[in-house]
């Protein structure tokens, strides 16, 4: 065994474009990115204060920041999945463990985001998919709401996108 000891480790490597947290720097954000945490925003406000999804884009592109999203994105996402709310819901919820009223807000908005893009995004492969809702309810969510997140959406892909995983699977890539 070559290399230097165990305790002679090299110093740690800084990480550009995150926080503290982890969590990526605002600069450091693709549009798409922005587009979906500002409609898990919007999302937030139509499932908490019921406002309908026209007020609540309007209100929404006028947050700093916006003009750096997605917006055609921002809209698919916003509008599809108030529109299909019944729909996505039905898709997630026989994966929950417990009542929808009982799921966060926020936690409920990332569900949707990502049941509506593994359903109507097919350009989105499903692990980014994936990984952008749990990344969105890390962000804003409560302090384990990712993990829900992750094993819902898990749990949904293979319904909604079985091609790609068998695909992603037969390569070594499960």
């Amino acid at each position: 065994m070559s290399g230097a000891p165990i305790d002679q480790r090299p110093p740690r490597q800084a990480r550009t474009g995150v926080t503290s947290t982890g969590a990526r720097k605002a600069a450091s954000k693709a549009p798409r990115t922005r587009a979906r945490e500002f409609a898990l925003q919007a999302l937030y406000q139509h499932l908490v204060g019921r406002n309908e999804a026209g007020a609540i884009d309007a209100f929404t592109r006028d947050l700093s920041g916006f003009n750096k999203a997605d917006a055609a994105h921002f809209d698919a996402l916003l509008h599809g999945c108030v529109e299909l709310s019944a729909e996505l819901d039905a898709l997630i919820l026989p994966l929950l463990d417990r009542p929808m009223a009982e799921i966060s807000p926020i936690e409920h908005a990332a569900m949707w985001i990502g049941a509506y893009e593994f359903k109507h995004c097919l350009d989105v492969p499903w692990r980014v998919v994936l990984n952008e809702c749990i990344e969105l309810a890390k962000e804003f969510g409560g302090t384990d709401g990712h993990k829900y997140v992750n094993a819902v959406l898990n749990g949904l892909a293979p319904t909604l996108r079985a091609d790609e995983i068998s695909h992603d699977r037969a390569h070594g890539r499960s």
